[in-house]
């Protein structure tokens, strides 16, 4: 089979198509013909060495979420999955190739209604926004900064805020274009990359939820109101300066909070329960997957670059070829 496997930490040049023997299912595990690869930016900052590439060596395979047909199981599986169309997170990688094996246990079952497409659209991005709030422990009624909204986790985001019943959603963005796209997903005010602007935008939010930090990080913490907080979903501009915690203790008397998340540390059934939901909002139209561009598995380089280039909106999705 065909996989795309990191030959070079660094630049999406980086990435090349590899040949490898068809994979077997272990015990416990299944066979996916792939239909559909989730491109995300947890991708990007594997490849680029970001963290240092730690935990991970030259021919790593990325990708963490597909969607496909259950071809075959491995022992103490169901033989009943065979043939079903499924979801699944497979880790931090193994995802872009043909053919991918995953855990039973992560399987979830597409609605009849969901493409493959779009179910690696809404599925781990919605999974991560959804936790993101919860762990900010976001209420109905109160307001919400969305820095980094125009990539697949920030939509999200966007979408489960307003659904939820939040005062205002701000969202950060890089156009007006692109403000307008995310207005039409819930957004109530569209501001600059550095979270300026925005006609009658709040001046202070109770929750931020950041999937970029970097060296902006402290500048947004300085938007939160008295007992807001801020966490941080993703790191796709890298590390935060070593003393942002600065604004924090310079702020004491508001008591804000600042806190990482990981869906790792989420318990994998609950992780399926609400990805399942999630799925099943979808089907029904009361969720919108925004898939950016469908490109070959041939292509990642392509998607890799479009991302680092900043010219993505929604999700870039990878099909191997007749997928």
């Amino acid at each position: 089979m065909r996989a795309v496997a990191i030959h070079t930490f660094g630049k999406p040049e980086g990435l090349a198509i590899v040949d490898l023997p068809d994979p077997s299912p272990a015990d416990g595990q299944v066979l996916i013909a792939t239909e559909a690869i989730g491109v995300g930016g947890v991708d990007a900052v594997i490849r680029s060495g970001i963290l240092g590439a730690r935990g991970f060596e030259e021919g790593h395979i990325l990708g963490s979420e597909i969607a496909g047909t259950v071809t075959a199981v491995g022992d103490g599986v169901d033989p009943s999955w065979v043939g079903r169309r499924v979801w699944s997170f497979t880790g931090l990688g193994g995802g872009y190739a043909e053919q991918v094996t995953a855990a039973a246990a992560t399987l979830i079952p597409l609605p009849a209604t969901l493409s493959a497409v779009d179910a690696v659209t809404l599925g781990s991005s919605g999974m991560v926004a959804h936790f993101g709030l919860r762990h900010a422990h976001f209420a109905p009624g109160e307001s919400v900064l969305v820095r980094g909204a125009a990539g697949g986790i920030g939509i999200m985001t966007v979408q489960l805020a307003a659904r939820a019943g939040a005062s205002a959603v701000a969202v950060t963005t890089s156009s007006a274009e692109r403000g307008g796209r995310l207005r039409t997903l819930g957004a109530t005010h569209v501001l600059d990359r550095a979270g300026d602007g925005g006609q009658d935008a709040p001046s202070g939010y109770d929750v931020v939820i950041d999937i970029v930090a970097g060296a902006a990080t402290p500048s947004f913490l300085a938007k939160l109101n008295p007992n807001g907080r801020m966490v941080a979903v993703g790191a796709v501009a890298g590390f935060p300066p070593a003393d942002f915690g600065t604004a924090m203790i310079s702020a004491f008397r508001k008591s804000m909070s600042f806190a990482t998340f990981s869906a790792d540390t989420v318990p994998e059934p609950d992780q399926r329960a609400v990805t399942a939901e999630l799925l099943a909002a979808g089907s029904r139209g009361e969720l919108h997957p925004v898939v950016h561009e469908v490109l070959p598995l041939e292509q990642a380089v392509l998607a890799h670059r479009k991302m680092a280039a900043g010219e993505v909106f929604g999700r870039i999705v990878l099909t191997p070829s007749g997928a």
